[in-house]
């Protein structure tokens, strides 16, 4: 019995980590960095999950469309760490937020900074570009 232990736990392990490895993606594999935006609009759902936070909102267009964005941020215990709070998303609440766009086409981002109505300005981002930090050399 002792014998069949072990590879059964191996094999366990093995599947935990093939399974954690493939829920998680890497920055460049979803989104663009040539392509930055800025989104300024209305929370209509907050996701507060992991592996990535969400925030949903309405953004009117150039063309006065309404579009609902999903925008990735970092996962709850980050955005906490970085003085975010799940009482700071109120349904209805409009702010500013600035990351990247989706390589797909989608309404969907990555956000890098959240700026609220107050002036608070906070660091949202889940997985970050990759590249060298503002006034860091290459």
């Amino acid at each position: 019995m002792r014998g069949k232990t072990l590879p059964v736990a191996i094999i366990g392990f093995v599947l935990l980590v093939a399974a954690g490895g493939s829920a998680h993606h890497s920055f460049s594999a979803e989104f663009d960095i040539e392509k930055p935006i800025t989104l300024q609009g209305i929370l209509t759902e907050l996701e507060w999950v992991n592996p990535h936070g969400w925030l949903h909102m309405d953004v009117v267009g150039p063309d006065g469309e309404v579009v609902n964005w999903a925008v990735e941020m970092g996962n709850p215990t980050a955005l906490l760490r970085r003085g975010l709070r799940r009482s700071d998303f109120p349904p209805g609440i409009e702010f500013v937020v600035e990351g990247y766009e989706a390589k797909d086409g989608t309404p969907t981002a990555n956000g890098i900074t959240i700026t609220f109505p107050d002036g608070r300005n906070f660091f949202a981002g889940s997985s970050g570009t990759g590249g060298p930090e503002p006034g860091q050399r290459r």
